[in-house]
């Protein structure tokens, strides 16, 4: 937790003095991404009220915090593991998931034959998750991993090598990733004779962080069950509503908090 004290907002001096410190603000939004519960499951008297809850994530949420807290975890594990605290290798991958009845923005993958969204993530060699886009599921990933790149690279700056799958091959993608910066790409891709479950080198480490989000997390990253409706096309990822901007933000420290098998780090 003293690893987090940087980046967590100071006590202001206008106003009421807060009556919840952010260690169990942070506790209660994990609660709720642990169960896939709604706010209103909140347990009365453990946690703050649901509209304090609301209040205090939409707030973080739109100054940036989790990002930056997503930021900070993952260069304490980094160095905790014996690493540089800013990674220069990435693995890139995406994952395709079933969206609910509630609605909201959807495409159909017809790859994997699912009607629903699309998360792009981004790890390091640990399976760390660096950053996350999500836009409808009819978006080819040679499209959607070039916008990942983009808004990655002033967080990590010294990221340069991406390993990917064969959906990222050709000149087109690497053409589009040149604009965000100075990227090699190494296609790692499965032997034509392999039969059943084959370990690939490198990709392993992503697919299992996806495999955590669909196996081991809640049901509100297994399933995109947040509503949301995208202004203007719906075929354009970077026009994230403030539903899918929350889906994000959870599945990345979600990633993070398994990642130090604990409910949170501390």
């Amino acid at each position: 937790m003293a690893g987090l004290e940087p980046v967590m907002p100071a006590a202001t001096r206008l106003g009421r003095p807060s009556k919840w410190g952010w260690r169990t603000l942070l506790d209660a939004m994990l609660y709720l991404l642990r169960g896939g519960l709604p706010w209103r499951m909140l347990p009365p008297g453990l946690f703050p009220r649901v509209s304090t809850m609301q209040r205090w994530f939409y707030r973080w949420r739109g100054n940036g915090l989790w990002r930056a807290i997503n930021h900070a975890v993952v260069m304490l594990v980094r160095e905790l593991e014996g690493r540089e605290a800013s990674p220069t290798v990435c693995v890139i991958d995406s994952q395709s998931v079933k969206t609910t009845e509630g609605g909201g923005p959807q495409g159909y993958d017809a790859g994997k034959c699912i009607k629903g969204r699309k998360r792009h993530i981004l790890t390091d060699t640990l399976g760390l998750m660096l950053d996350v886009v999500v836009h409808t599921a009819d978006i080819q990933d040679r499209d959607g991993g070039p916008l990942l790149l983009q808004q990655i690279r002033r967080r990590f700056p010294w990221l340069s090598h991406i390993f990917a799958d064969g959906g990222y091959a050709g000149d087109q993608i690497a053409g589009k990733a040149a604009t965000t910066g100075e990227w090699t790409i190494e296609i790692i891709k499965r032997s034509d004779t392999a039969k059943g479950f084959v370990l690939l080198p490198r990709r392993w480490v992503v697919e299992r962080t996806l495999a955590w989000l669909a196996i081991a997390g809640s049901r509100k990253t297994s399933k995109q069950l947040l509503r949301a409706q995208l202004p203007g096309s719906s075929s354009h990822p970077s026009n994230c509503s403030p539903a899918e901007s929350q889906t994000a933000d959870f599945t990345e420290f979600w990633i993070v908090s398994q990642t130090l098998r604990e409910p949170f780090p501390v």
